[in-house]
């Protein structure tokens, strides 16, 4: 599913409301753990932070965020894939869930074990360069790179920004475009500031101050339309490659087994924050466009994901032992 069919099903789908009628013990009887994939300060701990004060409102308990960082969200999703499926444990994660168990072997959990309760927030990714840098769209970027390599900056291999950049400048660019990994954005973003290498791209959140300081140039977005918080920015689709329109998405998960009661109210009482104009308001102003799919509609948007960044994976020939 594209962006804009991600936000287009969001904004269609009915706001579902909890039935208590029937359904076990009021859930939840104490605080949830929200354990989030990566460290304090990226994409999914953004998200989870901006959820969990709306979250523990409604629940009447803490939403309690644990940071669990490591193997590119897979210590984090091995953890919450052996909690107890009592609705006490949940996974905060992006969309390194759908790419991982294609990426690695042992990337240590396989995506039937977890149900999805929510897609809560989607962003673009950003191709970003200098403002001095000599190419100053994408067009003028690849005919740079068709007369000396380019060198291209991640927050790691196989995260989605790698992966969509890798995509368009190697497979439909046809360019030689090198993928140095770094350990997070922010290292990445560094390195083109300090002319280590030429280009970066990473998850719009991360960069989004820096290029309305000026202190970064944003090529495109990968997205079928241009971001409310970056408009200046052109798409990969106007710059010629309309099929362009990936995402960094923030999902919450469960473990597989858990109460559908326990699923509906997580589902509903996250669709409800985001309906709040404040929830939205700084998920905006962060870069992201706040969606709440309901339950069958995120199970079929990460099923989708999954199978798509896996044939992604395959033709790009990218391995993480």
């Amino acid at each position: 599913m594209t962006r804009r069919g991600l936000l287009a099903a969001a904004a269609a789908a009915p706001l579902a409301r909890f039935r208590a009628a029937g359904a076990a013990p009021a859930w939840p009887d104490r605080p949830v753990r929200l354990i989030v994939g990566f460290a304090p300060g990226g994409p999914a701990d953004i998200v989870a932070r901006i959820l969990a004060e709306p979250l523990s409102e409604a629940w009447g308990q803490p939403a309690v965020i644990e940071n669990r960082g490591g193997a590119g969200g897979n210590l984090a999703a091995q953890l919450v894939a052996r909690a107890r499926p009592d609705g006490m444990t949940a996974l905060v994660t992006t969309s390194a869930f759908a790419v991982n168990p294609s990426l690695s072997r042992s990337a240590g959990y396989r995506p039937e074990e977890f149900t999805p309760a929510a897609v809560v927030a989607a962003t673009p990714n950003l191709l970003a360069v200098r403002p001095d840098f000599e190419a100053g769209t994408l067009a003028e970027l690849i005919a740079y790179g068709r007369r000396r390599p380019i060198n291209f900056g991640t927050a790691g291999v196989g995260t989605t920004p790698h992966l969509s950049a890798a995509r368009l400048l190697q497979l439909q660019a046809g360019i030689d475009a090198q993928h140095v990994p770094f350990t997070g954005a922010g290292p990445a973003l560094t390195a083109v500031l300090g002319g280590q290498i030429e280009l970066a791209s990473v998850a719009l959140p991360a960069a989004v101050e820096m290029v309305r300081q000026g202190a970064l140039r944003g090529l495109v977005v990968t997205s079928a339309q241009r971001s409310p918080s970056l408009p200046e920015v052109p798409t990969a689709a106007e710059a010629g490659f309309p099929e362009v329109d990936d995402t960094t998405w923030v999902a919450l998960f469960f473990p597989a087994g858990t109460p559908a009661a326990v699923l509906e109210k997580a589902n509903a009482d996250t669709r409800q924050a985001l309906v709040g104009e404040a929830a939205r308001r700084r998920l905006a102003a962060t870069g992201f466009d706040a969606v709440g799919l309901d339950l069958d509609a995120s199970a079929g948007f990460v099923r989708h994901e999954t199978e798509r960044w896996g044939a992604v994976i395959h033709r790009l020939g990218v391995t993480l032992e």
